[in-house]
């Protein structure tokens, strides 16, 4: 290609060798020199951004991991929630002013371990009161029965009348009465004393307290609870049809012909979504089947060691009820779920991406069921899932679980 003709008809004009010698000559020919780089850079086949456009972008990269094929147990999975084996509220017996709080909240409690005291004095002097009752009416005993004794011979000698004696023999009764009587009374307030020291009735986990010093507390009075949590109870309903399932192992253990905990086969998913590591055995059941709810309450109970397991807590009671044979399982992280549909992502032989819909079973730690969508041996994506688009290419590597967070 000429390029002078072209910059002629650009209006680009060209000076002869003397004007080089003035500073316009020079400012025009450097303009002329200028325009002729630009024109050729315009004209050029061969620029930097077609050279890159002609580079083709490398497919992305996913971690795929194959559809499993294996039998997998069927579990009856419930939402429950988790109690003390035994809870004691802590109740004074005795009604007074609170004088003291002799454990720590929240700690271990021993039985019979004093929690509270209250004031003690009233029932001192009601003892005081009661003992010297008790002497006097010993007193009054101690008397008819000299009575008696001295009047007796008297009277088969005729020396005094018959009916002295027998008025001296029913003094010596009522004495006698009376004596049990005031050593009730001395019973009973030394019981009203002790009383005043409030001891826990089981050990286990004593709750925050609910009287303050000073509080004028009586029988009607929850100071605390007590809970005993090793082992702890995990409280579930069940569906009368799931109920039938366990019907002859209940009955079992409700007719005493086996001990309860003799076979741990429950589970304890927690709220976190990890399993507690201790198996659970079936304690009860309830009565009857809750009309309103089509349910029976059951109980399961934990050991529970460190008491690591609180009252209050929710989780999910599980059991194996089944198995599922030649279950398809896919990796959790590759089921997609939109708007209540699941999907994954298959990778076919070609490396070609192809969304496809699926229908998800139960989830086996962390695998999937799926009943409907994939077939033994083919690829999913596990890890790169927005990268994979419907019928691009991808390069594939092998999916590590143990690598994932590394």
């Amino acid at each position: 290609m000429r390029i002078e003709p072209e910059l002629r008809r650009s209006g680009v004009q060209f000076e002869n060798a003397t004007s080089w010698q003035t500073p316009t000559a020079l400012y025009r020919r450097t303009s002329g020199w200028v325009a002729i780089l630009a024109f050729v850079l315009a004209v050029s086949p061969t620029g930097c951004t077609k050279k890159g456009a002609a580079t083709a972008a490398a497919p992305p990269e996913v971690e795929v991991a194959r559809v499993i094929q294996q039998d997998v147990p069927i579990y009856t999975e419930c939402i429950s929630s988790l109690d003390g084996y035994v809870n004691a509220d802590i109740r004074p017996q005795v009604t007074g002013y609170l004088m003291k709080q002799n454990y720590q909240e929240g700690t271990v409690v021993h039985k019979d371990q004093v929690l509270f005291e209250i004031d003690p004095r009233p029932f001192e002097a009601a003892l005081q009161q009661a003992q010297a009752q008790q002497a006097q009416s010993e007193a009054q005993l101690g008397k008819t029965r000299l009575d008696v004794a001295r009047d007796t011979p008297l009277a088969k000698e005729s020396a005094i009348p018959q009916a002295q004696l027998d008025n001296d023999i029913q003094a010596n009764e009522s004495a006698q009465a009376m004596v049990a009587a005031a050593k009730a009374q001395v019973e009973q307030a030394q019981l009203n004393l002790s009383f005043t020291k409030v001891r826990s009735l089981v050990e286990g986990i004593a709750g925050l307290a609910k009287g303050q010093i000073g509080d004028l507390v009586g029988p009607t009075t929850n100071l605390t609870t007590v809970s005993q949590v090793d082992p702890i109870k995990a409280y579930f309903g069940i569906s009368e049809q799931e109920y039938l399932k366990f019907a002859e192992r209940i009955s079992g253990i409700t007719e005493g012909k086996r001990r309860a905990g003799e076979r741990k086969v429950l589970e304890l998913v927690l709220s976190d979504g990890s399993v507690y590591p201790r198996k659970g055995w079936l304690v009860l059941a309830d009565r009857q089947v809750d009309v309103k709810t089509g349910t029976i309450r059951m109980a399961g109970a934990f050991e529970n060691p460190g008491s690591v397991l609180r009252p209050g807590m929710f989780g999910r009671v599980r059991a194996v009820t089944g198995t599922d044979k030649n279950a398809l399982l896919v990796p959790q992280r590759s089921v997609v779920e939109t708007q209540g549909s699941y999907s994954v992502v298959v990778i076919d032989a070609d490396s070609k991406a192809s969304i496809r819909p699926v229908k998800t079973g139960e989830r086996v730690g962390q695998m999937w069921v799926i009943t409907e969508g994939v077939k033994p041996g083919e690829q999913v994506v596990a890890e790169g899932i927005q990268k994979a688009r419907e019928g691009s290419l991808v390069r594939t590597k092998q999916f590590n679980p143990a690598g994932q967070g590394e």
